[in-house]
């Protein structure tokens, strides 16, 4: 139960660094950058803004524990779409490799994070 509770966290606290922490900071601190990489694929300016809040969102409630469980449901769908989406929108606008990578690494890690917080719930039911 301890291996698979650290394995959660660390997939989630990636999870909480890449899709929450660095879209949140960039929105506080940078917000010149917000739209740096959707802008490039064609997208509206408002819809980095509204990515940033799902992201935001969604990592809350995948990492408060006491979240109910459909809505972490609901937010780890969120995050994988908007991850399964960037490597779409990559693949057909840039075609750059890391680029396109990137969404499906983190994707594997939002996996992970899925996969140990459902083997946590099913053991403490």
């Amino acid at each position: 139960m301890k291996r698979n509770k650290i394995i959660f966290w660390v997939a989630t606290t990636i999870i909480i660094l890449w899709e929450g922490l660095m879209p949140l900071s960039t929105l506080l601190f940078a917000p010149q950058y917000v739209n740096a990489g959707t802008k490039p694929l064609g997208y509206p300016d408002y819809f980095a803004y509204t990515l940033i809040i799902c992201k935001v969102l969604g990592v809350l409630a995948i990492s408060y524990p006491k979240a109910p469980a459909k809505l972490k449901e609901w937010a780890y769908a969120g995050l994988a779409f908007n991850l399964i989406f960037a490597f779409i929108s990559h693949s057909y606008v840039d075609k750059n490799i890391g680029f396109m990578l990137m969404p499906i690494v983190v994707l594997g890690i939002l996996a992970v994070s899925y996969i140990y917080n459902n083997k946590i719930r099913s053991k403490s039911l």
